[in-house]
């Protein structure tokens, strides 16, 4: 095909309505005022970084206001309002509102602008459109890049409640993934026989390799105990975390849990987070053979490249030695500055 021919396609294609589907089989509904983004519908960003999302109208009404909401799925689908323009003026919403601005490329640009990115920003927002007649809305994902790690209480299995595995996923620089976010993991080769919160407050587990122990011999997939109760049920936890603005690394031993926060201490760095090290390990490809203490009193080494005298499976991943007595002094320290 000549480039003639392929500037006339490319017209075409840009020239086709927008749409958007309704609920219960209803067909498309053209949108009027807004264009809808099919190529840009999910959003990437990074933990402190910025991130825009698009919403562009295609024409004007003589009065309108653009609401940006972030959709509050885990919340019984409550909604948090983060910005309201009419096109002159506009008026910030909330904690997101605070880092939240307009992009303002153009007239018809009412793109969301969000600074300074963290792990709960990530989820679905709403652009839209309201004149008080035929209101229309486009719905935009942010994802946050980043990875998912489980986590058990020091006190053996099964001990947190939903909202300690909240509080753990967040004293180790995380929060609690969302069900796509485990998905993810999975696809990604996350194989974790321990049943454990998300952010719904459903308990679910990736299986990869389908075994007797682990929900029987079933097809690979995301096993779920579905929603429990909050208060009474205790599971571990899938934690979510991304990367970070600092660095992990290895001070050798032998040392005491003690003797490794000063080691630490010595190199103006603390003993890292649980997330910082899965982190340092899945976004930054660390690879440590060596275990080390970290910040809630557990041993554990990143592999990146496997071999015979490192934990002894073929797999990458986060090896861990569980929570041995701080008075030991066998291991080294992994340190976060």
């Amino acid at each position: 095909m000549n480039s003639a021919a392929n500037l006339m396609l490319a017209a075409i294609c840009f020239s086709v309505t927008s749409a958007i589907y309704l609920p219960n089989g209803q067909g498309p509904k053209t949108l009027k005022y807004l264009l809808e983004p099919p190529v840009y519908a999910e959003v990437i960003g990074q933990r402190g970084g910025n991130a825009t999302l698009p919403c562009v109208l295609q024409s004007k009404p003589n009065q309108y206001k653009v609401k940006w909401t972030k959709l509050e799925t885990h919340s019984h689908g409550s909604e948090n309002i983060v910005m309201i323009t009419n096109g002159q003026a506009h008026k910030p919403y909330g904690l997101l509102g605070q880092r939240a601005s307009l992009r303002k490329a153009h007239a018809m640009d009412a793109s969301l602008r969000l600074s300074n990115l963290e792990l709960d920003d990530e989820g679905s927002y709403r652009c839209e459109l309201i004149n008080g007649v035929e209101d229309e809305s486009v719905i935009i994902t942010l994802r946050i890049e980043g990875m998912v790690f489980p986590y058990q209480s020091k006190n053996g299995r099964y001990k947190f409640n939903y909202q300690e595995a909240k509080e753990a996923c967040a004293e180790q620089d995380g929060t609690l993934a969302s069900f796509k976010q485990l998905y993810k993991a999975w696809t990604e080769g996350l194989d974790w026989c321990n049943a454990g919160w998300l952010m719904d407050g459903t308990v679910q587990y990736p299986i990869l390799q389908p075994r007797a122990e682990c929900g029987g011999k079933l097809l690979p997939g995301i096993r779920s105990y579905g929603p429990r109760d909050r208060i009474r049920d205790h599971f571990d936890a899938f934690c979510f975390t991304s990367i970070s603005t600092g660095i992990v690394f290895f001070v050798g031993g032998p040392l005491t849990f003690g003797e490794a926060v000063e080691a630490c201490k010595d190199d103006e760095a603390v003993l890292a987070l649980v997330g910082q090290l899965y982190s340092a390990w899945h976004l930054l490809g660390y690879d440590q053979c060596d275990g080390g203490w970290l910040r809630d009193g557990s041993v554990r080494f990143p592999i990146t490249t496997p071999r015979k005298h490192c934990g002894g499976t073929v797999e990458a991943g986060v090896r861990t030695f569980g929570y041995p007595n701080k008075t030991l002094r066998f291991y080294g320290a992994y340190c976060y500055r």
